[in-house]
This record gives structure tokens, sequence and C-alpha cells, in this order.
């Protein structure tokens, strides 16, 4: 599970391109001094993980060490560089868990998406004014609420991009992204990254009662075969105050196609959600639809951080073909200092068929404490309770993270 070889020729490679652009700038001491002005940064996440299923397969646990060392350099005429090693290690033994796309423990355990693993994680040259930025290397890259592209973050190894991203921000009203993608590396180490030829474009503009979102997203894996994921959508998020509660509204619609060498399928999004946040609390309901294209395929957003939705427990981490319906309620809050979760999902199939029609359903349930400034500790919950073929399954975490 280790991936040490590569993680060197990325490092090389970056050190490589921050020392052309140094000698590109022509200004041997301002760039000495911008580098070792930087800052440096130490992030470590202790998480203990099981998962319970009502399968053939052993349960899984796993406790698990991520540590996450960064470094930012000073800016010099607008232009600064980061860079940030990644590692991930099991600790005290406890791996009994199965990460299918590594090879580890596969088809023994239920799984755990949390490999061993040595990697470059960021690694980019910024330029950035007050209205501009723009990155050139590895980088992370987020976009809205993370439904299409995020950093999947939830997981030891998070989700990160090699290409060119640029945001202009001409006022605070306006915003727009561009992004070109060369390469997903994913969360399983190196052993499920792709290259890539990814479109990403973004804009947006806040107006007094909310912000309005257009996006394109132009996928393409570059394996030497015909395929596309076209994502074209509109969002908007608002709020207002009512009396002493400020009430919460959001929508969205997209529009997808995907076309390969022997299919073409299309299939809709509809995205609804509505709250309240009265006397400290957050009420929401939300209404999701990820559309079929007549119980054929299941409309994909193969970038998003996709533990953030459709319940905790990952059961819907690819659309079912009869397309995903998630009815959902949530309550969060603060309580002992922290702050707590509880969600509920009602699943169902957008275009059923004899056999998938109900999807089960799901509870959620998260208390997050912050000791300190630099300290951090959480439990987490999620039981799914199965329909039409999926299995039970219950998972817990509790984890403890630093930062320095």
């Amino acid at each position: 599970m280790k991936t040490t070889s590569k993680t060197t020729l990325n490092v090389a490679v970056t050190l490589a391109l921050l020392g052309t652009c140094a000698s590109n700038l022509h200004a041997a001491e301002s760039i000495t001094e911008a580098m070792t002005s930087g800052t440096a940064g130490v992030d470590l996440l202790l998480r203990y993980e099981a998962v319970d299923q009502d399968n053939a397969v052993e349960d899984a646990s796993a406790l698990t060490l991520r540590t996450l060392l960064s470094y930012k350099s000073a800016s010099y005429k607008n232009f600064s560089a980061n860079i940030e090693v990644e590692d991930t290690r099991i600790v005290l033994g406890q791996g009994d868990y199965t990460v299918g796309p590594t090879g580890y423990n596969s088809g023994i355990y239920s799984v755990i998406a949390d490999p061993e693993h040595t990697e470059l994680d960021q690694g980019y040259v910024q330029y950035s004014t007050e209205v501009f930025t723009a990155k050139v290397g590895r980088q992370v890259i987020t976009m809205d609420n993370h439904r299409f592209v995020g950093h999947v973050g939830w997981r030891q190894d998070r989700q990160t991009f090699d290409g060119v991203s640029v945001d202009y921000s001409p006022s605070k009203a306006v915003s727009v992204k561009y992004a070109y993608l060369t390469q997903r590396n994913r969360i399983f180490a190196e052993a499920a990254d792709f290259d890539a030829k990814d479109h990403l474009f973004n804009a947006s503009y806040k107006t007094s009662v909310g912000k309005f979102t257009a996006y394109g997203y132009l996928l393409e894996v570059d394996n030497n075969t015909d395929n596309s994921l076209d994502t074209f959508g509109i969002r908007f998020d608002g709020g207002s105050e009512f009396d002493k509660t400020k009430i919460l509204y959001s929508a969205e619609y997209a529009k997808q196609s995907s076309e390969t060498a022997s299919s073409d399928f299309d299939a809709d999004y509809l995205m609804l959600e509505a709250g309240a946040v009265f006397s400290g609390v957050t009420a929401k309901v939300g209404y999701e639809v990820l559309g079929s294209d007549n119980g054929n395929y299941g409309f994909s957003t193969p970038l998003a951080t996709l533990h953030k939705f459709n319940g905790w427990a990952d059961i819907f981490l690819g659309t079912p073909s009869e397309g995903l319906v998630d009815l959902s309620f949530s309550l969060s809050g603060k309580a002992a200092g922290g702050s707590w979760t509880a969600i509920y999902h009602d699943f169902k199939a957008d275009d059923a068929s004899e056999t998938v029609d109900d999807l089960g359903s799901e509870i959620d349930l998260q208390y997050v404490y912050k000791v300190s400034s630099n300290y951090t500790v959480g439990i987490k919950y999620a039981a799914y309770s199965g329909q039409s073929g999926r299995v039970d399954t219950d998972k817990l975490w509790a984890w403890f993270g630093a930062k320095f």
C-alpha cells in the first residue's frame, strides 16, 4: 500500500518548478527572503472507524494516523509557492479493513477507504493580486458546496488535482473561476488516479437576496477511448431575516450528458432546500434528485465530496442506474461547548423498476468539540437500513485532530 517512488518524483518535479520560477524572476536575494520567511504547518488526524454490514464479509475496523506537513512561502512580486506532503499509517496494528483499488485485504472485510500512503498532496506556484489568482501544479480545487467538485476532505487521503486554475473577482459581488485538470488524484493513494482532460467553469454573482451561480463541468478521462461527461447547471443560495428567525433557501438544477463509443445518456439534477435558524438551532428540509435515463443511467458526480451527500454510510457513492431521490431532514446546534448534527434520509429510486424502488433510510449523528484553537475531538455515527438489495450498514467514527 506504500507509494513512495512516485511521490519522490512528484516532490522533485515540484521543487524543480519552484526553482525555475525563482530563476525566471531574476531576484535571488528577494526570493531567498520570501522562501525563508514563509510559514510551516503540521496537521495530525488520528481516527478510529468501524463498519458493521449485514453481508458475507467480515466487519471492518481501522485506527489510522494522517500526517500533513505543509510549507507556504511568503509572497514576492505577487508570486508564492506551496508544498504539502501527506502520510497515512495504520496504528497499533488496527488494520482489519479492505481498500479495493489498492488490493489491500481484498474481499475480506468491509471497505474503509484509508490506504497507507505517502504522497505529494499539494505542490503549486501561485500568482495572486487583489482581484486575480492563478495556480499551476497539484492543488485542492472546490466549487460551491462540493456537490460537483470537492476535496473529499473526510478521508485520510483527500482528493487533489494536477492542472491550472484561475479565479477572477473584479468586485465583491462577482467571481469567475476556471480550471483545466490533467490528473485526478483520488482517495486511494495512487492506485485509482486518473489522467484527465477536464474543463471546469464556474461564475457567481451576489445580490441582496442571495448568490446566483452558473457552471459547466466538461469531464473526460484521458484513456484513449471516446468518453465525455458534460454537466451544465444553475444554483441559487440565499437567506433573509424574519422577526428573530433567519430563513434559509437554496435551489439548483443541472443537465448532464454522458457519451462513450457505445452509449449516450442524459439525466437531470434537482435540489431544493429550505431551513430556519431559531434559538441557536438550524432546521432544514432537503429534496435532492439525481435523475435517471429510463432506468439505464444515473446522474453522476465523480469529482464531488460524495461523503457529504446522501448519507454518511456512503451507500450511494455511485448513483443507481434507476437514479436517486433523497428526502432529508436535519437539525444542528451547539451543546456543552461543542456542535451537534442529526440528519434523517429517506431514499427512493427516481425511475423505479420491479426490483428497485424503495432504497432505504438512514440516520446520521455527529458531535464535535473544539478543545482549543489547536485540538479537536469528535464522534460520528451512521445507520443505514437497506432496501432493494442493499445491506444494512452501521458505521462509527471517533477522532482526535491537532494543528500547529
